[in-house]
């Protein structure tokens, strides 16, 4: 199908250069140079999937998170909500209904294995009967305000602002973290495990005797009431790892940075990847584990707006089977660095 007839098709207008004006083709030029300078000559990709999913998180940074000259100092996304606030008559669906929300499956994952907890019987909260919301500041498309979710083994606190959303700091975690849900099972948390082993796998043996930490680590380094802490880096730099392998440091950040939605997940993700070579990755623990199954491997992932950790625990006896982690931004904790006066 042809674009005006797909334009026709979904009710956008569709319109064509002028003769005799090159300025036009002059902006496209522009972008094309803008997006090959931060893709595919800064970058090696392995396959036109890694391609593609850097293109879509840069065009997505690009539109929620960069300011241009050329619109006042406010970014595209900015741009098209304030021409929606004066000309709503130009626009067939409201942009600023562009509302954050979590990954469900993952939340509801942990909501389940709490109730699983519960059901077994505990002699502490948890269970879904017990998970609260709360709202702070009044809900608004232009000042920020804040929801926080959560119960046993979740903590989201996800801070709004315009076109601006921020969900650090946010604690995941599972006890069990296998249980049977409708006949079926589900491991929590399996991706955030699985694949920082495949990433460990993946070094050489002089990047994992730089990743694998001389000590034990068995409990959350930055974990609650550890706000404004600062940990040294440890482990490998991002710098050290190949392309193969920063693309798979990245998936493991999608784990945490997903959770909220695409929207504004992109700019995030974009934010973190810039400053990948700074990044470091550490573990400590076993460096295998049972199919189907999590470790009981601490990891830490730490950059210059990043802090993630991944902490089995030994309460309950089997540290496979439960699990706290962390995901912060020290540059930007509650959404500071939007927020600030």
């Amino acid at each position: 199908m042809r674009f005006d007839m797909i334009c026709e098709a979904h009710g956008i207008e569709h319109r064509l250069t002028k003769p005799n004006h090159p300025w036009t083709n002059g902006q496209v030029e522009r972008m094309n140079r803008t997006i090959k300078e931060a893709t595919v000559k800064r970058f090696h990709y392995d396959s036109h999937e890694q391609l593609r999913t850097h293109l879509n998180d840069f065009m997505a940074a690009y539109n929620f998170g960069r300011r241009l000259k050329t619109l006042s100092g406010l970014t595209p996304y900015e741009y098209v909500c304030k021409i929606w606030t004066s000309e709503p008559e130009r626009f067939i669906i409201n942009p600023t209904h562009q509302t954050p929300g979590p990954n469900n499956q993952k939340v509801q994952d942990i909501m389940d294995g709490d109730q699983a907890l519960a059901d077994a019987g505990t002699d502490f909260a948890s269970g879904r009967a017990v998970y609260t919301i709360g709202i702070f500041g009044e809900p608004s498309e232009t000042a920020p305000w804040m929801v926080q979710f959560g119960g046993h083994h979740l903590g989201l606190n996800l801070v709004i602002d315009g076109p601006h959303s921020v969900m650090t700091p946010t604690l995941t975690g599972a006890q069990p973290a296998i249980y049977k849900r409708g006949g079926r099972t589900v491991r929590v948390l399996a991706g955030e495990n699985d694949k920082a082993f495949a990433l460990l796998d993946a070094l050489d043996a002089q990047q994992r005797k730089q990743a694998i930490l001389p000590y034990a680590v068995d409990d959350l380094v930055a974990g609650p009431g550890h706000d404004g802490e600062t940990i040294v880096p440890e482990g490998i730099r991002g710098a050290a790892l190949n392309a193969a392998q920063k693309e798979m440091l990245m998936d493991i950040i999608g784990e945490w940075a997903g959770i909220i939605n695409d929207t504004y997940a992109a700019p995030r993700l974009q934010e973190i990847r810039e400053g990948l070579d700074e990044t470091w990755f550490a573990w400590s623990g076993p460096t295998t584990h049972e199919p189907d199954r999590n470790g009981s491997s601490y990891y830490r992932i730490q950059g210059p707006h990043l802090l993630i950790e991944f902490s089995p625990q030994g309460v309950g006896g089997d540290p496979t089977l439960h699990v706290h982690t962390v995901y912060r931004d020290p540059t930007n904790s509650y959404g500071s660095r939007f927020t600030a006066p």
